[in-house]
């Protein structure tokens, strides 16, 4: 009943938009969880309160944790394509804002080393009037402020090219997520009737409708669909949809769900990201070339 009261407070403190007094309450019902279904209570709790904080990136890591402990459910996995989907636009945006402020900064500091007097003492004379010296060293400097620029563009090549790698990486787990949705809307249809089969059906059609703004090819979509359907059996889904509660204690339930974002994305989707964005590697390549 402690349990009941406590997440009804943090429900309420939610809604009245005391987000951060209602996760100190979720966190401390999670640390004290002792059972599987105790935790994906507390679980969805916490999805709820970052949803209507809306903060994706504590929303996919709750999504991710409730993945973890029932890899078998659809709708997790099609609430973390959505978050993934979501998160594209404001990548997009961070980006942009980053291209703009690198593009001034470059601008100030080209300026700044190629005059690096400045009022009175700043040489803006025909080189016919200044002295020799005067000329050669402002002509240095303009050397040096070509170069800075140039470094510059060169940064911010690599800044907009990890940017795109980050987009496309993030476009590549929603795409991965929404074909493992399908796969177990697929695998579990045929158990199904009435309004539940009809919602099955719609959801996989609505599917079928976001998977064709991706820009992957037909074969990296059948192949991906191998990759994220490898543990799809009948077995063990049978186990996921019958398994009992399991008393297992706090400790024993925090090694059930992932510790991390990295931990969850290496685990589903290293091995796609592997084979088809090996774009960290050229970034750090070019890095090195610039060093």
């Amino acid at each position: 009943m402690k349990r009941d009261v406590q997440e009804g407070q943090a429900r309420c403190l939610a809604h009245l938009g005391r987000h951060m007094e209602a996760l100190e309450i979720a966190a401390n019902l999670e640390n004290k969880a002792t059972n599987t279904d105790h935790l994906t209570t507390v679980l969805y709790l916490q999805l709820a309160i970052c949803s209507g904080l809306q903060n994706l990136e504590k929303t996919i890591f709750c999504l991710q944790k409730l993945i973890s402990l029932h890899p078998f459910n659809p709708w997790s996995w099609g609430k973390l394509a959505e978050a993934y989907l979501n998160l594209g636009p404001a990548l997009s945006a961070s980006i942009a804002s980053s291209q703009r402020q690198n593009t001034f900064t470059s601008s100030n500091k080209t300026v700044l080393s190629s005059f690096p007097h400045s009022g009175k003492d700043c040489i803006l004379c025909f080189p016919e009037t200044v002295p020799e010296s005067s000329v050669l060293s402002v002509e240095a400097s303009v050397r040096n402020g070509q170069k800075t620029e140039k470094a510059f563009k060169n940064s911010q090549n690599c800044v907009t090219g990890k940017g795109e790698a980050v987009l496309i990486e993030t476009q590549m787990k929603a795409c991965a997520s929404l074909i493992r949705t399908r796969l177990l809307l697929q695998f579990t249809q045929s158990q199904q009737t009435s309004f539940a089969l009809e919602k099955n059906l719609r959801t996989q059609q609505e599917i079928e409708d976001k998977m064709k703004s991706f820009s992957f090819k037909e074969d990296t979509l059948l192949w991906i669909a191998e990759v994220m359907g490898e543990d799809i059996v009948q077995e063990k889904i049978k186990e996921e949809v019958h398994s009992e509660v399991k008393n297992i204690g706090s400790a024993a339930l925090t090694a059930l769900v992932t510790a991390s974002s990295k931990e969850f994305e290496d685990k589903w989707f290293r091995k796609i990201k592997d084979h088809f964005c090996p774009f960290e590697n050229q970034f750090h390549t070019e890095i090195q070339i610039l060093a």
